[in-house]
Formats: C-alpha cells, sequence, structure tokens
C-alpha cells in the first residue's frame, strides 16, 4: 500500500479547538463522501493531544521543530491505483472541492505533505489498534529529517536496519503495541500536490509510529533503559531540530480493507 502523510498546522486565527472540530465534523465526512470516486482504501485522522505531554517527548530529544496540530492520511493499494484515481475526471473533481475546503482551516503552506510506503516493525495481527478516544491508547507520530551529513540512503539504512530492531528488541518492556517506520516514497505525485497547496516547508524523510497503551506503561527500570536506547540511537541518525513529535487519537472515516 502507498500512503499520503497530510502534517498539518492550524490556519492563523484558529483555536487549536475549533480548528480540530471543523476537521473533524467538516472535512472528514467531505472526504468519506468522495471515497468511491478517489477509490480510497482507508482515511484517518490523527487529532493532536494538549495536554503537556508533546513538549516532554520533545524536551527528551533536544530542541524540536514546534509539533504539528495533526496529521491526515489516505491510502491506496498501489501507486497504480492511485495515480489512475488522481487522474480520472472523477477524482480531479473530488480534489478540487477537497481543496477549496482545506483552505478553510489549513495553513496550506506550512503543511507538508508526501506520499510514503509502511514498513511494520511491531505489528499485530489483525493490525487493528486505534487510539480512540475513550481509551488509553496514544498514537505516536514523529516526522523525521536526517542529519545532513549522512545521504538519503544512509540514513534510510540505518533507521531500517539498526534502529528498528533497537526498538523490536525491547518492545515487551516498554509495552509498544505497534511500531512501523513509514519511509517518504518520493513520488513523482508530490510535487503536483504541493504545487496546488503552495507548500513551502521541505517533506520529512518519513515518519516513526507507535501505538502504546498510557495505561499499562510500565514505570520500570527496564523500561527506562529502553527508552533511554531508543533516544540515544536516535540522535545517531536524525536532526532533531528538523525533526518533531506529537501524541495523538485517531478517527476513521473510511476504511476499505
Amino acid at each position: 500500500m502507498i500512503r499520503l502523510v497530510f502534517a498539518l498546522r492550524k490556519k492563523p486565527g484558529l483555536s487549536l479547538e475549533q480548528f480540530q472540530d471543523y476537521w473533524r465534523s467538516k472535512h472528514g465526512p467531505l472526504v468519506a463522501s468522495f471515497a468511491e470516486d478517489m477509490n480510497v482504501l482507508r482515511y484517518v485522522q490523527t487529532h493532536t493531544i494538549d495536554d503537556g505531554s508533546n513538549e516532554a517527548a520533545q524536551q527528551a530529544r533536544g530542541d524540536m521543530e514546534a509539533h504539528y496540530d495533526g496529521v491526515a492520511e489516505l491510502w491506496w493499494w498501489s501507486e497504480a491505483e492511485l495515480e489512475a484515481a488522481l487522474g480520472s475526471a472523477a477524482g480531479q473533481a473530488a480534489g478540487a472541492v477537497l481543496l477549496e475546503d482545506e483552505k478553510q482551516f489549513i495553513d496550506l503552506p506550512q503543511s507538508p505533505l508526501w506520499f510514503a510506503y509502511e514498513y511494520p516493525q511491531v505489528n499485530p495481527a489483525p493490525e487493528n489498534v486505534v487510539a480512540r478516544v475513550k481509551s488509553n491508547v496514544v498514537r505516536v507520530f514523529f516526522p523525521l529529517r536526517h542529519k545532513q551529513e549522512l545521504s538519503e540512503e544512509q540514513a534510510r539504512h540505518y533507521w531500517l536496519t539498526h534502529h528498528g530492531p533497537i526498538v523490536r528488541s525491547h518492545a515487551e518492556a516498554t509495552r509498544t503495541l505497534c511500531y512501523r517506520q513509514v519511509h517518504r516514497a518520493n513520488s513523482v505525485l508530490d510535487a503536483q500536490l504541493q504545487a496546488q497547496r503552495g507548500t513551502e516547508v521541505e517533506s520529512y524523510l518519513g515518519h516513526a509510529e507507535a501505538w502504546v497503551d498510557r495505561g499499562q506503561a510500565p514505570r520500570t527500570e527496564e523500561a527506562r533503559r529502553a527508552n533511554a536506547a531508543f533516544i540515544e540511537d536516535e540522535h545517531n541518525f536524525i536532526d532533531m531540530q528538523r525533526s518533531t513529535f506529537l501524541f495523538g487519537k485517531e478517527h476513521t472515516f473510511i476504511d476499505r480493507r
């Protein structure tokens, strides 16, 4: 599968509550109404939690970018299906309507978007972990850019072959329910969507995502050492000052898997 990742900053003048309410109650159903026209497999909104946990996670890693106000993600089975859907008359008409509505609540120039492929690391079967509003489960969204002394290929390789195994080895100690690496696809379609929105922010190398149950989060010495190991290794390939981190809750509008 290929997915569109759209990291959102709210339009100036809106409160976080106003932004998330419009996104959930107005824009979400609008996207869902075009599911068949755009041949979308899944559509999920992740709404940033405003409780101080984001700042704590960022401070543990040093100076980072301000976190986003939410993340929109849409999935297609393949890039070929994606291209066909977006290139069709119905898909283009739907895209135009959605873009006009995005302008009502999103700061589009400051909200980067890109296509990506996911690489599961700690994955449940079936894949049904969701950070619902009335649950203790939260989703981690960690969009990252690599250190400038590394090439993109070197950073991707390190992330997959070195950092991934470290996280997997501590999954039980940290009670990680799911962990995936989502790498930017470098799709030719990125530029098209970015130009339509006047995107000014550079895309990320990708993002790490994880689901954890705060109600079962261990406060053991083993868990503390595991988290310290994660952060120590992140500094080997991530440019923290050009990356960010947030916890969020999910709202699913389309799921046709």
